[in-house]
């Protein structure tokens, strides 16, 4: 079964990167840069191949005011990855940073597979494989991006405290602090399974401490090293989010694109389209709270929600950075599995279709940040 969950999660977004791949060539662009450089994947490959330094100015910043974007808004593990396997592969960064992302997003597919297993069975741990595939913004899992490494650490680092091994799932948790400022919700998910450990269960394990103390210092540890490097320990690396007009504002940002969405505001369809999944991700939420779903997924899944919709700036992008909260997907693989199969088939190719022309439009059309 995990072969066949790899086969699902291949066969949908192998199809996607064809329907990509000659919807550039139709519009007279390389597919390989429009996989591999496009938006962020830019600054990942910079860091890789001259290391950080970069600063870009806007007069009028893309998150709508005039901004500073620095390199050090991007977390190191990804270019590093991307320089380390460029010295072994040819052709440069550029099929390096793809390469990374394609194996990501397999084991991040066989990861969440295992987990769907786990909690409802091998046919629910398929179809949970084949809608995370089918996202509407799952083009991103075959991009030059850092959501299929995170969506991997995670998935695996969920599926070792599920296993309660403490060890494992600490370790990914250093790994995903260092992929994505969202990384730190792997980190929420091992130290409240932990805590739960020590004072429900009064477990004396050395190694459950050691999880609670480990797990967030990927994530601690670059945001220490980019203060250093401004003069600011503590207060830097938020500096340097605001300038690129990123900033908690507890969800005002996010209420003020939907109210402009519902009164019927001209807004483009990445915008109408990011309200609509965003509350589909809260009903997701309630239902997946109601499902009894263990403590780990529910405070990972919590965690990258609240930043989601908690962060201002670059409201397109929220999608993306809900892509690794597979979780969400769990209440949706559980009614599908009491569907008749071809019904549960026609349903996920469905969603896959209508996922390849959304992101021949995110990437081809929309003129909004992805």
């Amino acid at each position: 079964m995990t072969v066949l969950a790899l086969g699902v999660f291949a066969a949908v977004r192998g199809a996607g990167v064809l329907v990509l791949a000659l919807g550039s060539w139709w519009a007279g662009r390389d597919p390989v840069k429009v996989l591999g450089a496009s938006w962020d994947s830019v600054w990942y490959l910079a860091i890789a191949g001259h290391g950080y330094g970069r600063t870009q100015m806007w007069a009028d910043g893309l998150a709508g005011t005039g901004s500073v974007q620095s390199d050090y808004a991007f977390f190191p593990l990804y270019p590093v990855l991307i320089r380390l396997v460029s010295q072994v592969l040819p052709g440069g960064l550029l099929p390096a940073a793809l390469l990374i992302a394609w194996v990501a997003a397999g084991a991040a597919a066989l990861g969440i597979f295992r987990i769907g297993e786990r909690l409802l069975g091998p046919r629910a741990g398929l179809l949970l494989v084949g809608l995370w595939a089918a996202l509407p913004h799952s083009v991103v899992l075959t991009l030059a991006y850092t959501e299929p490494l995170l969506a991997a650490l995670a998935a695996w680092a969920l599926h070792a405290l599920l296993r309660g091994d403490w060890a494992r799932a600490a370790g990914l948790a250093v790994l995903a602090g260092l992929t994505r400022p969202t990384g730190l919700a792997v980190a929420a998910a091992v130290c409240a399974a932990a805590l739960h450990a020590i004072l429900v269960r009064r477990s004396r394990a050395p190694g459950v401490w050691l999880a609670v103390l480990l797990a967030p210092a990927g994530w601690a540890a670059y945001l220490l090293a980019v203060g250093v490097r401004t003069g600011d320990p503590l207060g830097g690396y938020f500096t340097v989010q605001r300038r690129w007009g990123s900033r908690f504002d507890f969800g005002a940002g996010a209420l003020r694109s939907a109210e402009q969405v519902l009164t019927g505001g001209h807004v483009p369809l990445a915008t109408t389209v990011t309200v609509v999944l965003l509350a589909a991700a809260g009903l997701l939420a309630v239902l997946l709270l109601l499902d009894r779903t263990p403590l780990p997924l529910l405070a990972y899944t919590g965690i990258l929600l609240l930043i989601t919709f908690g962060g201002a700036g670059f409201f397109e992008s929220k999608p993306r950075f809900l892509l690794p909260a597979f979780p969400l997907l769990l209440p949706v693989a559980a009614v599908m599995t009491r569907a008749r199969p071809r019904t549960a088939v026609l349903v996920t190719a469905g969603l896959a279709g209508l996922s390849y022309g959304y992101g021949l439009y995110l990437l081809l059309v929309a003129r909004v940040p992805l």
